[in-house]
């Protein structure tokens, strides 16, 4: 029988161990211990934050053009195609525009950056603390934001692919009545042409009855070559039917073919232009049309990416939670190895005489970002709009993630240990690099192979600009 002094020596032993396992995770979260190791572990983290934000932007931005390249035709990069060697003008990489509103999205989660950082601007040093709440909801508040938009991105990515789709289809049908008119669609004031489009109607009429049926719109559609969308002759007759049956009654009247094709004509000039051919006389909105619904669709990317994201978003909730959850493990496992990095850095830095900061911004991002980094340029290297969108956008994407999920960890700690915040230098790093690259890939879709020394010349002028203000004017 076991003696009360071996069941209290017991229960001992084990209130121990419970207690020894909840400093360590304490400690090693920064919860606890020392003000002066949380505040080095935040230090060294916000180094990391700040070089591997520029490392992204900048060496793997610019390499990931280099390997990528293809030649340029008409401002767009041809897919596989490379033969004008390192040509800085005729060479270079397209994405669509998803990764246009990805860098968009990046350069704006660096609000939070500002908020706190707005106490040194204004060389104050009340209401701190307070100013770290507030980023800190800010942030937590973007995180949360930008989950949901990656979950609902491939529904709006579908709707406006379809919309664009549309669109670039009657483009095209367009172009073919005008053709089959013989350049008498409009009439000299650029209005539609009525008795045209009625004669158009009556040779679509096989059967002479006075109606379109579906077969009969099918036929026609037979006869048109629709470039660059891969469109189901049945699903364009029912596209065709919805525009312009309005009786419902399953076929297309005279008057119904008139009103669509009128209908159609006028949006055409809205989007194009009536713009007149000062040699020809004639009016070129609709082959304006036409060339502006192309670039729209190919803007949005290929069909077959936007398949592929329908296939990754079957569960919704699923992913939803799963990505929750890996969001959660990343920051358990940052925060559990976050003391051992802690003491690496400082080991190193004092055995090479090297500052810890320069080792955190430097040598860590090298290693932290390696595999992205690899993984990237692998992508790019196919040589494919689809693929550099995919890499261009990931590289945002993780640049984003560090500004609002890293910076919510980080503001956590500072606001609940009463830390400093002092990171002036890392803070206006990270702002130039976010907002130049950022408006550089925000409104632009081609990126020739020039551009690639843009984000070379930032990575040593954000080496140089942290140098001077850490170890020359004193900023921290």
């Amino acid at each position: 029988m076991e003696s009360p002094l071996s069941k209290t020596t017991h229960l001992t032993s084990s209130s121990n161990r419970w207690f020894r396992w909840r400093n360590r995770v304490n400690r090693l979260s920064g919860l606890s211990g020392t003000t002066e190791t949380a505040q080095s572990q935040v230090s060294v983290g916000m180094g990391l934050l700040a070089g591997s934000t520029v490392m992204l932007l900048t060496v793997i931005w610019g390499t990931c053009v280099i390997v990528g390249r293809c030649n340029l035709h008409d401002s767009v990069a041809v897919d596989g195609t490379i033969t004008k060697g390192f040509s800085l003008t005729e060479t270079g990489v397209s994405t669509d525009i998803w990764t246009c509103y990805a860098a968009r999205i990046m350069a704006v989660s660096v609000i939070p950056f500002i908020i706190v950082q707005l106490p040194q601007v204004l060389n104050s040093t009340s209401g701190r603390h307070l100013v770290v709440l507030i980023a800190l909801i800010v942030s937590v508040s973007m995180l949360v934001s930008y989950c949901l938009y990656q979950v609902i991105q491939p529904w709006i990515q579908r709707r406006r692919l379809a919309f664009a789709k549309h669109k670039h289809f009657i483009s095209q049908i367009l172009v073919h009545l005008k053709k089959q008119a013989l350049g008498k669609l409009l009439t000299d004031d650029g209005e539609p042409n009525t008795e045209i489009i009625k004669k158009l109607f009556e040779t679509i009429d096989e059967n002479r009855d006075g109606s379109l049926s579906h077969s009969e719109l099918k036929a026609f559609m037979i006869g048109i070559r629709f470039e660059e969308i891969n469109f189901d002759k049945d699903d364009a007759v029912i596209k065709v039917m919805a525009d312009f049956d309005t009786s419902h009654d399953s076929v297309v009247q005279p008057e119904e073919f008139v009103k669509g094709i009128t209908k159609w004509i006028n949006e055409a000039k809205r989007t194009g232009g009536a713009y007149l051919e000062p040699n020809s006389g004639t009016f070129k909105f609709i082959d304006r049309f036409y060339q502006q619904t192309k670039r729209e669709h190919d803007l949005l990317g290929p069909e077959e990416q936007s398949d592929e994201v329908v296939d990754r978003v079957e569960n919704p909730g699923w992913i939803s939670f799963k990505a929750v959850l890996m969001l959660l493990l990343g920051t358990i496992i940052a925060a559990a190895f976050a003391d051992p990095l802690v003491d690496a850095v400082d080991n190193f830095s004092d055995a090479t005489s090297i500052p810890s900061f320069f080792v955190s911004f430097i040598a860590l991002p090298l290693a932290t970002n390696s595999s992205e980094a690899v993984s990237a340029i692998i992508f790019a290297s196919r040589k494919k709009q689809r693929t550099a969108s995919l890499t261009f956008s990931e590289l945002y994407g993780a640049v984003t993630m560090n500004n609002v999920l890293c910076l919510s960890v980080f503001l956590a700690l500072i606001y609940i240990r009463g830390l400093t915040w002092d990171f002036s230098s890392e803070v206006l790093v990270v702002l130039i690099v976010c907002i130049v690259m950022g408006a550089f890939a925000s409104f632009r879709t081609t990126f020739p192979l020039w551009t690639c020394s843009v984000a070379y010349i930032l990575y040593p002028f954000s080496l140089a600009l942290v140098y001077v203000l850490d170890y020359i004017f004193g900023w921290s």
